[in-house]
Formats: structure tokens, C-alpha cells, sequence
């Protein structure tokens, strides 16, 4: 069992250090998003893939230790997780200090990635809304007769929209 224990504390410091590298990736991607590069807003989206990718892999790895651990000390029913795993652990106070350090760690780390995350998604839903008024902007001057005077009939006056739209989809 303290084997189980030792993979397991081994696999959360695995992935509480690729959670930390992200944490300044996603800060530069608010620098990025700011300036609106998209080229290195591509980038960043790789190598968060790449770390998400690893990410993954621990997590599957990490899945197979739990449910090993869980095997072992004939947990059958009910759900069975890291923080219930510390909680049964009272006779073995080191493992479950360890235990307890590197669920602290990744949840402090994934609250700060959350953060940043959160105020990126912000920063994008802004963009986007510009681009969508923008539009909506240029759309409504295509579609504007250009007089803007009015006449007598005024009310009866039909203005005669562009038959086209506002992309070319004949390309």
C-alpha cells in the first residue's frame, strides 16, 4: 500500500508542475489577447495542448492508482477520491501529510489557473462583441441608401437594400 501511496503523491507532483507551467503561459495569453496577436495567441494554444495532453495521461495514470489503492483496502461501493483517501489515512500520518501537502498545492495552482482562465474568457467575450457591433456597423452603412434626407413621402419611401450580403461567397 505505501508503494500505491508513493506512485500516487509521485503523479499529483507531476501534475501540480505542468499545472504551474500553465500559470504563465495563461498570463501571457492575456498579453497576447490584448494586443490581438493572433499568431501568438496560436502558439500559446499549442503549448497549452501539449500540457493539457500531458495532463491527461497523469490523470488516467493517476485514476489507475486510486482504484488501485481503492482494490486494496477493499473499498467497493460509493465514491472514492483524493480527499476521502486523506481522510482514511489517520494510521499512516506521514503518507497522509504528503497526501494532504500536494492536494493543497494543486488546488491553490488550479484556482489561480482558474482565475487567469476566467479573466481571458472575459478579455475574448469583449473582443468578440466589438467584432459583432462592428459588423453590425458596417452592414448598416451598406445597407443605408446614402440620402438621408426626407421627403415628403418619406414614410412611403422604399430603400433599396444591397443585393448582395456581406460576404462574397462566390469565391
Amino acid at each position: 500500500m505505501a508503494s500505491l501511496i508513493e506512485e500516487l503523491v509521485g503523479v499529483l507532483e507531476e501534475e501540480c508542475i505542468i499545472y504551474k507551467q500553465l500559470i504563465p503561459i495563461a498570463e501571457e495569453k492575456t498579453q497576447v489577447i490584448v494586443r490581438n496577436d493572433l499568431a501568438a495567441l496560436q502558439d500559446i494554444t499549442d503549448k497549452e495542448q501539449n500540457a493539457i495532453n500531458s495532463i491527461q495521461s497523469l490523470e488516467r495514470k493517476r485514476d489507475m492508482v486510486l482504484e488501485n489503492i481503492r482494490t486494496v483496502i477493499n473499498r467497493k461501493s460509493g465514491e472514492f477520491n483524493l480527499k476521502i483517501l486523506i481522510g482514511l489515512m489517520d494510521k499512516q500520518p506521514r503518507e497522509q501529510q504528503a497526501l494532504s501537502e500536494i492536494h493543497d498545492k494543486l488546488k491553490e495552482t488550479i484556482n489561480t489557473l482558474v482565475q487567469i482562465n476566467n479573466r481571458n474568457k472575459a478579455l475574448i467575450q469583449q473582443s468578440l462583441e466589438m467584432i459583432e457591433f462592428n459588423l453590425n456597423f458596417i452592414q448598416s452603412m451598406r445597407m443605408s441608401p446614402g440620402n438621408n434626407t426626407y421627403t415628403k413621402g418619406a414614410s412611403r419611401y422604399d430603400a433599396q437594400a444591397s443585393a448582395s450580403g456581406m460576404f462574397d461567397t462566390r469565391q
